[in-house]
């Protein structure tokens, strides 16, 4: 008998991605969503025949109750995510995503589910690794606002120094530098306690910046290529905090799918946390110039803004090697070799450039400096 697998937050980007790649895999699909407006475009809207909906917000007891009858095992993927807009939003980042995670754990008590998957986010790290002149690992950098602006943009050692960013392990301490960050990690430690007092099986993927078709192009505070090519799809150039050379990994949403997956197949990945990211590090204003000229509209340069926003860091990708070791997870798309795709499914969507009001927003609350 094929297992069935509950998505929370089955309707959004990667919720429509993982629910493609389990369905292709065998399985039998339920998703849990409340379809709040600002993270689900049009996409959204799309229901497949053969998956089982149940629209309502995880903190409704009943209708997830209803929804877990039956469920083998649990994607968690429900959350509201958007690192500036949780600075000030913060009671609903708080809500939705913790105490939605501790409804569900308190509805799993009773259940026989075997195995839940959550979804965190690189953002726990804070800053990434780096390595000073003497080649030492650096693990606990951190910037200070007040320190920040142009010309002094990247950490420095304790004296000074300049460090080197290098790619990002699970052994990293947790430095958390905005109330999503928190959240996510309180997401990610609330399911592996849950699983280790309960005799359960556990695992966190913490994701890198996540890219692909079917991304909300209209929420401005999450998908650095989705805020990109709105505005380049509306003839603006991309906003860029600080001077642009502050480097991510990106992962196509395929992938992520498919290390969701594994995360659910693989025996040996139970109680662990796990980076899920290519493991190439691109600087920002490189990604922006790079989408514009698959966009066909390469004239239009990005707009450095020389503005740091409260709760960014700077260098932060992905050391992936525990997800092959566990998972058997090697990226197969990457920036290179996707992005073609990734403009052609942007022309035929609509995108509202909602950019300047979150920077507004950001501003009148003094959390850009």
């Amino acid at each position: 008998m094929n297992k069935k697998i509950l998505i929370t937050g089955g309707c959004g980007f990667i919720g429509r991605h993982l629910t493609d790649e389990l369905l292709e895999n065998g399985y039998d699909v339920r998703v849990l969503d409340g379809l709040v407006e600002q993270v689900h475009g049009e996409e959204a809207a799309t229901r497949d025949s053969r998956v089982d909906y149940v629209f309502a917000d995880i903190r409704d007891r009943d209708a997830l109750r209803s929804a877990l009858n039956g469920i083998d095992q649990v994607v968690h993927l429900a959350a509201e995510v958007g690192v500036g807009q949780s600075m000030y939003e913060i009671a609903r980042y708080v809500s939705a995503n913790d105490l939605g995670t501790a409804v569900l754990l308190e509805e799993l008590i009773e259940l026989p589910v075997e195995r839940i998957v959550v979804a965190s986010s690189m953002s726990v790290y804070g800053e990434g690794l780096y390595r000073n002149e003497q080649g030492e690992l650096q693990r606990a950098v951190r910037r200070e606002a007040r320190a920040i602006g142009p010309e002094r943009w990247d950490p420095t050692g304790a004296d000074g120094q300049p460090l080197t960013p290098v790619h990002t392990d699970e052994q990293k301490p947790v430095d958390i530098a905005s109330i999503y960050a928190l959240t996510k990690y309180c997401q990610e430690k609330s399911v592996l306690i849950f699983a280790q007092a309960y005799a359960r099986q556990a695992v966190a993927l913490r994701l890198f910046n996540v890219f692909g078709p079917g991304q909300a192009l209209s929420n401005p505070y999450t998908g650095v290529l989705a805020n990109f090519s709105a505005r380049l799809a509306n003839g603006q150039s991309p906003m860029i905090f600080e001077d642009g050379e502050q480097r991510r990994d990106f992962v196509h949403v395929r992938d992520v799918a498919r290390a969701f997956r594994l995360a659910l197949e693989q025996p040996q990945a139970n109680g662990h946390v796990i980076n899920i990211g290519s493991g190439r590090s691109y600087t920002i204003s490189a990604v922006a110039r790079l989408l514009a000229e698959v966009m066909g509209v390469p004239e239009i340069e990005p707009e450095i803004l020389q503005t740091a926003r409260s709760g960014d860091i700077r260098h932060c990708f992905a050391d992936i090697a525990k997800a092959g070791e566990l998972l058997g997870f090697q990226p197969q798309l990457h920036l290179e070799n996707s992005l073609s795709e990734f403009a052609e499914w942007v022309r035929h969507t609509r995108a509202v450039d909602k950019g300047a009001e979150m920077r507004r927003n950001l501003e009148v609350r003094g959390l850009v400096t």
